[in-house]
């Protein structure tokens, strides 16, 4: 997304490990094993695979090797008792994984704080995705991943992942919870001279500027309090964000309009320096308006492939959607 510094690209889906948004650990001290004996017969049956362990003990997956399935597949080892999972919901899953291949164990959050990420496959795995969606909270879930629903045809070199190996994965589900799809709070009326925010039926918002100059300071104004968790630096956060140019009013980038909601770490410098601060102690669920002047924004160089100029003040309205 373009709330990037100058000197930085879109903010990308997360690589290699981006599945758990890269939380994802790789094992330390793992040696990268010899692949494969050429010619040895594949197995394809995902009941041949052993999982062995659980409750405080860590689990063992044992694949018989080599492994690979040309599509994904999923089986349910143990039912669990909460609700369905949907799509778009933010789940908290412990996770292991084995390359196919070799059966090497690649992943594991086991003896760590579960992890969380969106059900989103622009933000998470789509065989991660397919396996989770319909199943039930507390369910233990054994997962073939093809290479087209994981890694790729990149692979994961330094992790000794190719780019035809099948990813067998242990996913435990602590948790899951809808994520919000717009601002829900308390209304609050905003200083008078800013921009204003008008939102469509579809939640869609349009910003209309003053005639007045831009200010010279960092405005953060709430147009919406949400009741939500505090952003505090650090945070991964999930948002609906429009950003408009003072003077003139032109709409440089939104996540409205490409139709997908935008993930994003606060407070580490991943975002313009007005964002990084503004949104700080912001709550989810709410719709904040800021108005970053070209220092906190894209400074003296300003963005030439978004049309911004170096004394060009950013105007954005963002939905703060969820927080972790």
């Amino acid at each position: 997304m373009t709330l990037l510094p100058p000197a930085a690209p879109r903010l990308r889906r997360p690589a290699a490990l981006g599945w758990l948004l890269a939380i994802g650990l790789l094992l330390t001290g793992c040696a990268v094993q010899p692949a494969a004996v050429p010619g040895a017969r594949v197995s394809t049956d995902l009941g041949a695979v052993d999982v062995a362990g659980g409750g405080s003990t860590a689990p063992v997956v044992r694949v018989p090797t080599p492994f690979s399935v040309q599509s994904s597949e999923r089986r349910v080892l143990v039912q669990g008792s909460g609700a369905v999972i949907k799509p778009g919901q933010r789940v908290t899953v412990d996770y292991l994984g084995v390359n196919g291949t070799d059966g090497r164990q690649i992943l594991s959050s086991f003896g760590g704080r579960p992890p969380s990420f969106v059900l989103d496959d622009k933000q998470a795995m789509p065989g991660i995705v397919d396996s989770l969606v319909g199943a039930r909270v507390g369910s233990r879930i054994l997962a073939a991943l093809a290479p087209r629903d994981a890694y790729g045809i990149e692979g994961q070199p330094a992790a000794g992942i190719g780019p035809t190996d099948t990813i067998v994965v242990l996913l435990d589900v602590k948790a899951a919870k809808d994520v919000l799809q717009h601002a829900v709070g308390t209304p609050v009326a905003p200083k008078p001279g800013l921009p204003t925010v008008r939102v469509d039926p579809s939640g869609r918002p349009a910003i209309t500027l003053p005639r007045s100059a831009p200010p010279s300071a960092l405005v953060v104004q709430p147009l919406v309090l949400g009741k939500g968790t505090a952003i505090a630096r650090g945070s991964q956060v999930r948002a609906q964000y429009l950003g408009v140019v003072w003077p003139g009013g032109r709409e440089f980038d939104s996540s409205w309009r490409r139709g997908t909601a935008a993930g994003f770490t606060v407070g580490r410098g991943d975002i313009v320096a007005g964002l990084d601060r503004g949104l700080v102690g912001q709550t989810v669920g709410s719709r904040v308006l800021l108005v970053v002047p070209p220092d906190d924004g894209y400074g003296a160089a300003g963005n030439a492939a978004f049309g911004v100029r170096g004394t060009d003040t950013l105007v954005f309205v963002v939905d703060i959607l969820d927080a972790t």
